[in-house]
């Protein structure tokens, strides 16, 4: 069912973004594994003190008291949410819609390819970027965890954490691939695609803020990724990530549909 030929051309498409993102979270990630001594722990845990709501807002708290608590602390609740996120936006929204603004469809669909094989070509491509990204945070923080803090980092637990990470971005994905599906104008496909996202980062943070705008959180599938759950193994954090994942399936499953259904005027 793949067009083997399209995959390779968008994945060119997608190189550069990956290696961008990539880039930066290499950095980051580098960063805050370093940062795991007590002095610096200390001194981060201050910040969270002084300007809990703020540090709340994007995930952070005090009073880890392992690796792996650490870096759920201050890379699970922005830089490997945002980062893929971003992915899944830009290219969700290249890979279907954009190419019906800009006539590239018509090229794609004057050849003797089926539409249900290039909308679900086009899928592959975004959830092997999704794949790509997951997958290279979660090697990295294995290298560079075990080799600055031998045999303190639990490998199967952090395993689990980002299985529970691609589930999320699979189902963002999945909302930027139905919005790209379903409009063949860029500034809706790109508006929809973003902007569900978007605000449902921006409620979850609301939620994590207090107790006042705390109902914001079941507004958002951010909510059913617990880091903190599922680095520890809670049966509930895990059924949050079964949904995600079916969630994300429903979407892309909607986005086909919407693609090979719709009337496109090229």
């Amino acid at each position: 069912m793949i067009n083997w030929a399209l995959y390779r051309r968008e994945m060119k498409g997608s190189v550069k973004l990956l290696l961008i993102l990539a880039g930066v979270m290499t950095l980051y990630i580098s960063v805050i594994i370093s940062m795991y001594d007590p002095e610096m722990m200390a001194m981060l845990d201050g910040f969270v003190e002084a300007m809990p709501e703020i540090m709340a807002a994007v995930g952070m708290s005090a009073g880890a008291t392992s690796l792996l608590g650490f870096m759920v602390s201050y890379l699970y609740g922005f830089i490997l949410l945002v980062f893929p996120m971003i992915y899944c936006i830009l290219r969700g929204n290249a890979l279907i819609a954009r190419h019906v603004d800009r006539g590239g469809m018509a090229v794609l669909m004057a050849a003797p390819v089926k539409r249900l094989t290039i909308v679900f070509t086009q899928m592959m491509v975004l959830l092997s970027g999704i794949v790509l990204l997951t997958g290279y945070a979660t090697i990295l923080e294995l290298c560079v965890g075990q080799s600055q803090f031998p045999g303190e980092l639990a490998v199967s637990d952090l395993l689990r954490l980002n299985l529970g990470l691609f589930c999320l971005q699979f189902c963002i994905g999945g909302i930027c691939f139905l919005a790209s599906c379903l409009f063949s104008d860029t500034k809706y496909s790109i508006g929809f695609g973003a902007g569900i996202p978007g605000v449902m980062y921006v409620l979850q943070m609301l939620a994590n803020t207090g107790e006042k705008a705390e109902a914001a959180k079941y507004f958002s599938v951010f909510t059913l990724f617990d880091p903190n759950g599922l680095a520890a193994g809670d049966a509930n954090a895990l059924v949050g990530t079964a949904v995600l994942f079916v969630g994300g399936l429903m979407l892309f499953s909607g986005g086909i549909f919407a693609f090979t259904q719709k009337d496109l005027a090229i």
